[in-house]
């Protein structure tokens, strides 16, 4: 059901303090704090003895936490360092994850720490480009998290679900260009010649002219998605326009909860609030009150079956999800190995990116 040996988002760097944080990845439950020395420490999260949630307990000396039930205190590499009912017996030590802050994300390692290859962290560094104005969250849904990347890697789904705000009525109209590169998955929409839709012509100045628009989706597993996503004036160069890239990067919680940390990266109004407020309240907008009712209604329907036994028509529009299903089928079952985020021109990742006019 899960990958192993990939890294997997547990928290913004800016969720992480010396405050005991909690998290569920893949079913387990971890805790979170930073060390003295200001580096994130992952441990799993209940204690060996009597089973209880250690982000309970608090804070004891610049690098331990102390279990809220019997008192016992783990450093930060998981040892038991001591037990105040006596000896404190050598073999008790929690799991340690492997953790890296890159992007301004905290990262966990899901296998063998000794095979941890930083390199398979996926590339979102437009995240915490200076170039760039950033905004980021964390949303959670009762879905699996398979059902959140159907919903990204297939947005046609835009013209109806989100009508009247993302949706412009022409999304449908478009060509679609879906291909692998490695273990990278792409799936590329493009709108030429045609209005914007609300959200876009309101971003792009009330521009209130046919534009050109595009949705560039990059997938790497297990559920790590960037959207390069913009509008300019019909027939230009994509430098003539405006641009944002989203990062949407799924965690599996459990096998029906995702935490979903989402960012926008945008090249215009770099120096605006307004801005800020206004991407926000769409992007919170159209999740949870669009995309995330949808998908629990969809959890719910398909009534503990999995996607392949509910046997679900499939439509041309669905090839790049079923791509990185396919994808991430062969990876859960060792017949592919999991390879660095393949970049392409034209995206945030790479600061020479081309005007181009098509995906």
């Amino acid at each position: 059901m899960f990958l192993t040996n990939c890294w997997y988002a547990a928290a913004w760097s800016d969720e992480l303090s010396d405050e005991l944080l909690e998290r569920k990845v893949c079913g387990e439950k971890l805790v979170l704090f930073r060390t003295a020395t200001g580096a994130p420490s992952v441990l799993s999260g209940v204690c060996p003895h009597r089973f209880a949630s250690l982000a309970r307990g608090k804070r004891v000396g610049p690098d331990r936490l102390q279990c809220p039930y019997h008192g016992l205190q783990f450093d930060s590499s998981g040892r038991c360092v001591h037990n105040p009912h006596g000896a404190t017996p050598p073999a008790i030590r929690l799991r340690q994850y492997k953790a890296v802050e890159r992007h301004s994300l905290v990262w966990l390692w899901w296998g063998d720490p000794e095979g941890a290859d930083e390199k398979l962290i996926p590339d979102f560094s437009c995240i915490s480009d200076e170039r760039y104005r950033t905004i980021h969250g964390t949303l959670v849904t009762v879905g699996h998290y398979q059902l959140v990347t159907d919903n990204l890697m297939d947005l046609t789904h835009v013209e109806f679900l989100h009508a009247g705000g993302l949706g412009s009525g022409v999304i449908h109209n478009r060509e679609h260009r879906v291909f692998q590169t490695g273990t990278t998955v792409d799936s590329n929409l493009w709108c030429p010649d045609a209005p914007a839709s609300p959200v876009w012509d309101a971003l792009f100045g009330h521009y209130g002219k046919n534009v050109d628009h595009w949705l560039d989706m990059r997938w790497d597993a297990p559920a790590s998605m960037l959207l390069d996503v913009g509008v300019a004036p019909a027939g230009s160069e994509r430098r003539g326009g405006i641009t944002q890239w989203g990062a949407h990067i799924l965690t599996p919680e459990d096998e029906k909860t995702t935490r979903y940390f989402w960012a926008s990266v945008r090249d215009f109004s770099v120096d605006s609030d307004e801005i800020d407020a206004q991407i926000r309240t769409a992007i919170e907008h159209a999740f949870r009150n669009e995309d995330k009712p949808m998908i629990e209604d969809v959890q719910g329907n398909m009534g503990g079956k999995s996607f392949d036994e509910m046997r679900p028509l499939l439509l041309p529009s669905d090839k790049g999800a079923i791509f990185a299903r396919r994808m991430l089928a062969d990876l859960i079952a060792g017949k592919k190995a999991l390879l660095p985020t393949t970049l392409r021109k034209g995206t945030a990742a790479e600061p020479a990116r081309e005007a181009v006019k098509g995906g």
